[in-house]
């Protein structure tokens, strides 16, 4: 049984919930670890057609990183670590399923780059995105390698430096978000996505899908490889630790957007 997230089907539709709400629905490894879980079974259901993802509650989608986690890391475990993310990603982009994203609130650090690997994101204007790790002391890679093949260069660099979110209005604008809507209709709204694209041909869905995945496929590699190789002297120099317990300590022990 979950710990860490929910699970329902709706006809041909799966939901996968983000269940963490006190934290914002920030994951570790253990929450990872289930929705890998559940978006395999799904995928592999021959019952499901199309996936929903989204946090529950409606403050955040998913905060990102658990900061409580990552705080202790060293340099051996953030190479265990990028291994994880590794995994997960390889199992987003490895769907022959679609997935929309149904954000509400806040998708920030790793939960931007998640929602990027989905395939339609639809919000509310209350949804901010972005990629804040440089705040903690956290090297960004893989963020900046998805924003890279979205958003270009220019804006994938002002991003990462600023670590700056951004509201829905400007996500819209430069297209990371396809949908907004209020905030009571972001389900429905993803629902009727899914069920739209659950109604295509599968095979045709399935080959769509893996072209996007080639087309990546060399960049994906390298951005785990540079990641297990910036991540290691990052938490070797004992910055991210650093950074982190001011983070905590400025914040009373809690995440703030």
């Amino acid at each position: 049984m979950p710990q860490f997230i929910k699970t329902e089907t709706k006809g041909r539709v799966a939901v996968i919930t983000l269940n963490r709400p006190e934290k914002l629905n920030a994951w570790n490894s253990p929450m990872r670890t289930e929705v890998v879980e559940a978006l395999r079974a799904y995928d592999a259901d021959p019952a499901i057609s199309a996936l929903i993802m989204t946090g529950a509650g409606d403050r955040a989608f998913c905060a990102g990183q658990d900061l409580e986690e990552a705080h202790g890391f060293d340099a051996a475990r953030s190479t265990d670590w990028m291994r994880e993310w590794e995994d997960y990603y390889t199992a987003l982009r490895g769907l022959s399923k679609p997935l929309i994203m149904a954000l509400n609130g806040v998708a920030a650090g790793s939960a931007f780059q998640v929602s990027l690997l989905g395939d339609i994101r639809v919000g509310h204007p209350g949804v901010r995105m972005g990629q804040p790790e440089i705040n903690s002391g956290i090297a960004s890679v893989t963020g900046p390698w998805i924003m890279k093949e979205m958003l270009g260069m220019s804006r994938t660099i002002e991003l990462t430096l600023t670590g700056r979110l951004m509201d829905a209005q400007e996500a819209h604008q430069i297209g990371l978000l396809h949908y907004v809507v209020p905030a009571d209709q972001v389900m429905a709204k993803s629902l009727e996505l899914a069920e739209l694209l659950a109604s295509k041909p599968p095979v045709a869905m399935r080959l769509d899908k893996q072209r996007f995945r080639e087309m990546t496929a060399a960049s994906f590699e390298d951005a785990i490889d540079a990641g297990i190789r910036i991540q290691a002297e990052s938490y070797a120099s004992g910055e991210p630790a650093r950074m982190m317990e001011a983070f905590f300590a400025k914040r009373g022990g809690k995440v703030k957007f």
